[in-house]
């Protein structure tokens, strides 16, 4: 079997569990565990421009991290791990969506315990939103999912083309 299709396989295996953990986002992965680490450093590299952006950095630190690696590879001229990456912004988003979806309920349990400030609870009601909590979270939930479909047409299409291989080849 040809290199191209191991990928095309990679490709569509990593595409479906990934819009499996898109269609069962409550359930525990085990990227969670890197995600909520990269999560909690958001705070801390956000924390210089304020409140509102050191509690929202937290979600964005957890899409934006997976997301340089998307743009590392692109820069390198490597498609395929480029597109591979981008499932995890997908998941990634997908992880934030939970989160914003219980804003107003408030009963996933946080690392500080019940003291904690949830950071969608303080986001959403600082811009008065917090009755939209439902829609928000099922928004991003869908851009999370797209970014999944998205990653896995890419992945597809540059499994089938030898660009990476060249490059790799270039850089030998």
């Amino acid at each position: 079997m040809r290199k191209q299709h191991w990928r095309m396989i990679a490709a569509a295996l990593a595409g479906l569990y990934f819009l499996w953990c898109a269609l069962r986002p409550h359930e525990p992965r085990l990227i969670d565990g890197a995600n909520l680490l990269i999560h909690e450093a958001g705070h801390i590299f956000f924390n210089p421009f304020g409140e509102f952006m050191m509690i929202a950095g937290g979600s964005l630190f957890q899409v934006i991290m997976p997301g340089i690696f998307v743009g590392y590879f692109v820069y390198q001229r490597k498609p395929y791990s480029a597109a591979l990456v981008l499932f995890w912004v997908g998941e990634s988003i997908v992880n934030v969506s939970v989160y914003a979806a219980d804003a107003a309920a408030m009963q996933l349990p946080l690392i500080g315990g019940p003291d904690s400030v949830h950071d969608w609870n303080y986001l959403l009601t600082h811009l008065g939103l917090l009755q939209s909590t439902v829609a928000i979270g099922r928004t991003i939930h869908v851009i999370g999912t797209l970014t999944i479909l998205a990653a896995l047409i890419w992945a597809l299409i540059a499994s089938a083309s030898r660009e990476e291989s060249k490059a790799n080849l270039k850089s030998e």
